[in-house]
């Protein structure tokens, strides 16, 4: 895998790891939308961790 595919990886974990941390931080988050961005945020971090070895 490219350095370049790792690094856009990287950068949309950030991206839902700022969303989730911007949603929770609502009086009233939205939960189903929280569960979903926290799915997305876990496949790339497996996507990562097999891209590295």
């Amino acid at each position: 895998m490219s350095i370049s595919h790792l690094s856009a990886l990287k950068s949309r974990h950030a991206d839902l790891d700022a969303k989730i941390a911007n949603e929770e931080r609502r009086p009233a988050p939205d939960t189903a939308l929280l569960a979903q961005w926290k799915k997305q945020k876990l496949k790339l971090k497996e996507e990562m961790v097999l891209s590295v070895g």
